[in-house]
């Protein structure tokens, strides 16, 4: 079991969190800089008319670069409202959705000043839906080349790279009749669909490839 490296994400895809579950210890990016457009902020879910992208609005800053703990959640529109009802449009016929979704409401109540704090507080509570107890630590610096002893993934899980595609990674999905088999999706869509076997699926079912 390796150690491993990962970028902070918004419910993040089911291979991140297949990468977790296997790992000894999973360390959280805390010192990069912020990317527009990956899974720091934006998340994939299943809904009725196919994948619907939700991304976490942020506020701008006068740097080009900004350290991902440092940026803050925009507070101009209702984001928490509109990802919520998505999420409840979406999952609401799953077998799942009922008992697991007063564990996730207070994150669309409750106000958040940090992007980064928000995706570590829901990831807490993912892991523990999940049960997994994977070893979770906060990088302390920045380092762009890590020695032997980490697993560096920081950047193999992005919406833009085929490599982080799933492989051997089915399961039930509430609309695979209608759009067969849809990959790379947020983990919230393994647990509404498939509950307390998930984990199964983590530990057996999927694997990145072209790492």
């Amino acid at each position: 079991m390796a150690e491993i490296v990962l970028s902070t994400a918004y419910l993040a895809p089911v291979g991140y969190y297949s990468e977790i579950v296997k790992a000894k210890t999973v360390w959280i990016e805390s010192c990069d800089y912020y990317q527009k457009q990956s899974y720091r902020n934006r998340c994939l879910i299943a809904a009725a008319n196919g994948a619907m992208s939700l991304s976490i609005p942020v506020e701008k800053s006068g740097s080009e670069k900004m350290v991902i703990r440092d940026v803050r959640i925009s507070e101009h529109n209702d984001w928490q409202i509109q990802h919520w009802r998505s999420i409840e449009s979406a999952y609401n016929s799953t077998p799942f959705f009922e008992y697991y979704k007063d564990d996730l409401i207070p994150f669309y109540e409750k106000k958040w000043t940090y992007l980064f704090d928000f995706n570590l507080e829901i990831q807490v509570k993912m892991l523990e839906l999940l049960d997994i107890h994977t070893e979770i630590q906060l990088t302390t610096e920045y380092k762009q080349k890590l020695d032997d002893s980490f697993l560096d993934l920081r950047e193999t899980i992005h919406p833009k790279k085929e490599n982080q595609q799933i492989i051997n990674g089915f399961y039930y999905q509430v609309f695979d009749q209608r759009f067969g088999f849809q990959p790379n999706l947020s983990i919230i869509d393994l647990l509404f669909n498939m509950g307390n076997e998930s984990i199964i699926h983590l530990i057996h079912g999927s694997a990145l490839k072209n790492k």
